[in-house]
């Protein structure tokens, strides 16, 4: 089959099918995994298989720059993309299966991390390249994702029955392959302008550090990294608990928080349109510090209510980042500043986040032995982990950021 135009548009729905396709394997691999690990006895290799992700997110614009230099579409980036990914999470589940080495497992990972990573952002990429005005356009596609990523935990929970099992990962691995096959129907999109003699500093977006020098920017890239510190507990200790609670479709119930991270990005604009930055900003943090609370109840309703209130948490935050960088940035810099708040939110924030929330649950978790009959073997060993104590810590560290952010922020006045 030959390669379409350069100057040809993909339609509307091939694109959403794409968003839709890409995010659904993410959901099914991302939610369970906690559980399917606790399942295979390394439980306690999860935070470190989260961090792989922070790990990647310092490693991946290396990894994607170079390819880039040698000017390469990136549709052929995305298809190259989607079957590594594939096939380091055929290998990551092997890993498990087959009970490898705690270092092989991590191994194998970070490998996975490191292709799946960047496959996301080159989808944003394409699907941002198609658009003729991406201001009014790109949300509604953008909800397609979240649309998948909620089939994807509907169909762990209610058609496979798979939230500890493997075959979750089997599945997901397949539908990379789905994605690599979309691709096939995209336009060849030719690559941007490529700069031949690029500094590490550039690959890395660090030049953009330049915009640290103004205050707003400043407090908003810095707040983005110590939010991401608390909210990177969301998925792996949220499932804990749900299972802890006794819920058996938790890849379900957490995709509560999809529902309304949907509703968001619908009324977002007029939201914006409505309130100073400074407040929408504000809201999705204290939102967030609301959510905690209700996780520290330690009720199957409470803990529902406040995965329920995660599209919030993160939508007011994180989406308005983006739109806040789109506006108020140099145009020539947006590409680099985007650079940049990846990797302190992906690589400083959700690293210290999961490491450190990995020792928080390690504190608030103990071990207990349950006496057996006299006529059995010797005592049970049971793990029991003090959840209000947990959340109840990450409400704290949330409000202080919270609390950052609302001296530090200036923004400007609504007549600008």
């Amino acid at each position: 089959m030959s390669n379409p135009a350069p100057d040809a548009k993909a339609s509307r729905k091939s694109l959403a099918t794409l968003f839709f396709c890409t995010a659904m394997p993410m959901g099914m691999w991302s939610v369970p995994l906690s559980n399917v690990f606790n399942a295979h006895g390394r439980g306690h290799l999860v935070p470190w298989v989260f961090a792989t992700t922070a790990t990647a997110a310092f490693i991946s614009p290396l990894f994607v720059g170079a390819m880039a230099d040698q000017k390469h579409s990136p549709v052929l980036l995305l298809r190259w993309l989607t079957a590594a990914t594939s096939l380091t999470l055929l290998l990551t589940s092997a890993a498990l299966a087959w009970a490898w080495s705690d270092a092989a497992v991590l191994i194998c990972a970070q490998a996975l991390a490191l292709v799946a990573l960047p496959a996301w952002s080159v989808t944003s990429s394409i699907v941002f390249s198609q658009l003729h005005d991406a201001k009014a356009q790109f949300g509604p596609l953008r909800a397609w994702a979240t649309g998948g990523w909620m089939v994807g935990c509907w169909v762990v929970s209610f058609v496979l029955r798979a939230d500890a099992s493997l075959l979750a990962a089997v599945t997901a691995a397949g539908l990379w392959l789905v994605v690599m096959a979309l691709t096939w129907k995209l336009p060849m999109i030719p690559p941007g302008e490529v700069v031949q003699h690029r500094t590490w500093k550039q690959i890395l977006g660090l030049d953009a550090l330049g915009l640290l020098v103004h205050r707003d920017h400043r407090v908003v890239f810095l707040t983005a990294a110590l939010y991401c510190i608390p909210l990177a507990a969301f998925y792996p200790y949220t499932s804990r608990q749900l299972h802890d609670l006794g819920v058996e479709n938790i890849s379900a119930v957490m995709s509560l928080g999809q529902t309304t991270e949907v509703l968001v990005m619908l009324i977002l604009a007029n939201v914006m349109a409505r309130f100073r930055l400074k407040w929408v900003f504000f809201s999705g943090i204290a939102i967030c510090v609301v959510r905690f609370s209700l996780n520290a109840l330690n009720s199957l309703p409470a803990v529902m209510l406040g995965t329920f209130m995660h599209g919030f948490a993160y939508t007011l935050y994180f989406i308005t980042t983006q739109i806040y960088l789109e506006e108020r940035i140099d145009p020539k810099w947006r590409v680099r500043a985007q650079a940049l708040l990846a990797m302190l939110m992906s690589g400083v924030g959700n690293l210290l986040g999961y490491l450190g929330g990995g020792w928080w649950y390690d504190a608030c978790t103990t071990v207990v032995d349950v006496p057996w009959p006299w006529w059995c073997p010797p005592s049970l060993t049971v793990k029991i982990t003090d959840w209000p104590r947990f959340w109840w810590g990450e409400v704290g560290l949330t409000a202080v950021v919270c609390v950052f952010f609302a001296v530090a922020y200036r923004g400007r006045p609504r007549t600008q």
